[in-house]
């Protein structure tokens, strides 16, 4: 696609047949993921996939396409794409902390959440260390992959003290994947999915060996490699099964706290945003949430 050249995304029927009230026959969608997404989006009834460039009414891009495109394209009043312009505002870590940080008002203990956004599967780039010795050393090298030495050494990294105490269900570490849809940042308007669900790590959890990712790591692409995973059993519970155990453990009423501290989180990490995030009406974000609990239910 050129740059120079601006590109008009009609509907599939003419601004003359909508105003005569006809609707559509069809949802042209595009999506250049090959994951659930995909899938998902095919079996959606009257939705058509179009390819190359053909003309489409719904787009689910990646966010290079983003970059490329979104300045140099017209978009037409009924036509949706996956991502605000600097999206990035809330998915990048050193970001999201620089502007959870300007949005207090007041010092207020700290919350453990982690945010990205839908289409990524897998944990790159997680550390954890006992000293800050140990820092140093990988700085140098010693520790780190083949892989680490070769990317480039500009990226910024997030340190942030491990939840050495996290709720544990027969032992093993456990947080809950959420997500949130926002269709607008001005007004907010923000859409939680009730049915999430729980991962567990697949080994019962210690601090006394850092180096193992299946007793620290509970993604599932991560989980799903571990020698003992059962995949008859997997590592998930739904949202609801996890509410009914807490329920039965702690009682109704703490656990409705518990949900409504987590519905704050959602909240404040969006209102911090709100002011930097480019709103367009074209746009939408689906925000996967990862919410760890600690010991003594602190979200």
């Amino acid at each position: 696609m050129s740059k120079n050249k601006t590109t008009v995304y009609k509907g599939p029927h003419s601004n003359q047949k909508r105003r005569e009230g006809e609707g559509r026959s069809c949802v042209r969608y595009k999506c250049s993921l090959i994951n659930t997404i995909q899938e998902v989006l095919r079996q959606r009834p009257g939705w058509v996939e179009v390819k190359d460039d053909g003309e489409w009414d719904f787009n689910w891009c990646d966010v290079s396409w983003l970059r490329e495109n979104f300045d140099h394209t017209y978009m037409e009043e009924h036509v949706r794409i996956c991502h605000f312009r600097n999206h990035y505002e809330l998915t990048r870590k050193n970001l999201m902390v620089k502007n959870l940080k300007r949005h207090r008002v007041q010092e207020e203990p700290g919350q453990h959440v982690d945010n990205e956004t839908c289409g990524t599967v897998t944990r790159k780039g997680i550390f954890l260390f006992r000293k800050l010795k140990d820092i140093m050393d990988w700085k140098k090298d010693g520790s780190r992959t083949e892989e680490q030495k070769d990317e480039a050494q500009v990226e910024s990294y997030v340190a942030q003290r491990y939840i050495e105490n996290p709720y544990l269900i027969g032992g093993r570490k456990f947080d809950l994947r959420v997500y949130v849809l926002v269709t607008s940042y001005i007004p907010l308007k923000a859409w939680l999915y009730r049915d999430g669900f729980a991962r567990f790590s697949s080994t019962r959890f210690s601090l006394s060996s850092l180096d193992d990712q299946y007793v620290h790591l509970t993604n599932v692409a991560v989980q799903k490699t571990a020698p003992d995973y059962d995949p008859e059993k997997g590592c998930k519970w739904q949202m609801q099964q996890l509410r009914r155990y807490l329920t039965a453990k702690h009682g109704a009423e703490t656990v409705e706290e518990l949900f409504k501290d987590i519905d704050n989180i959602f909240i404040r990490s969006l209102q911090s945003v709100q002011k930097v995030i480019i709103n367009d009406k074209h746009c939408f974000e689906l925000y996967g949430y990862d919410i760890l609990l600690d010991q003594d239910l602190k979200p």
